[in-house]
């Protein structure tokens, strides 16, 4: 391949990938889709589930779109090839072009279902369903959501792409393309993993970081694993799982 292929294709991957999962840097420089779209999307605080209903669905358009963008960069950095004319560009590219098409096209396909009935399938919408009185529906489980959220005394702590939240009556996890959501007093909490570090990067005690199964009691809404650290003595995972529901 030519230089300028090479070095496309080098800058291109390491966009991508930060662009995926936005490192500190990308967060400081505001090169996300919460930032880019913050007109669209709204305020978390103000409405947080309206929110990440919009914010997933952005999500998951922006990242499959980044194939197409960089067979669109290649029409630049390799002129040669004539990938403008997907007539004349090699069988590879064709194939790869399609591929690229493909893909926001299942995405926008998805997003369409999703956002019917007033977002009523998104993957959110549907678990927050399950909470909802016979008289009622989700949008009156998602207000009492926000509501909490707002709240300072909530709990919240991880990376952007990996959060967990914990009000007076939920335990969220919000990753990059779901909301995760249950209710506490349905939920079963099992220390699945527990991994013991000497020290931690943060304090000069030992600290153990536990893999937490989320699972509620309504076999419809789907379990959930989060991760939280312990600074304290090694206990055993009996232990921590007790003290666990004390907390929560």
């Amino acid at each position: 391949m030519d230089s300028p292929e090479v070095t496309f294709t080098l800058a291109y991957v390491v966009f991508a990938v930060c662009f995926v999962f936005t490192p500190t840097e990308f967060h400081s420089a505001g090169l996300t889709v919460q930032n880019l779209l913050s007109g669209w999307l709204g305020s978390e605080d103000a409405a947080f589930v309206p929110y990440h209903v919009r914010r997933t669905a952005a999500t998951l358009l922006c990242h499959s779109l980044l194939p197409l963008g960089y067979y669109v960069g290649m029409c630049f950095a390799a002129s040669e090839k004539r990938l403008y004319s997907p007539s004349q560009a090699p069988e590879t590219w064709r194939v790869f072009l399609l591929l690229a098409l493909t893909l926001p096209t299942i995405a926008c396909t998805l997003i369409y279902y999703w956002s019917r009935d007033r977002w009523a399938h998104h993957p959110l919408a549907r678990t927050l369903a399950h909470y909802a009185f016979p008289q009622s529906g989700w949008r009156a489980v998602a207000s009492s959501v926000d509501t909490e959220f707002r709240r300072i005394d909530k709990f919240a702590t991880g990376a952007p792409g990996a959060r967990v939240i914990v009000t007076d009556t939920w335990v969220m996890k919000v990753t990059t393309y779901r909301v995760h959501v249950a209710q506490q007093q349905d939920v079963h909490l099992t220390v699945t993993e527990s991994q013991q570090h000497d020290l931690s990067p943060d304090s000069n005690l030992p600290v153990q970081l536990l893999t937490i199964r989320v699972a509620s009691a309504n076999p419809a809404v789907p379990a959930f694993d989060i991760r939280r650290a312990q600074w304290s003595p090694p206990s055993s995972k009996h232990l921590v799982q007790a003290e666990l529901h004390g907390v929560w």
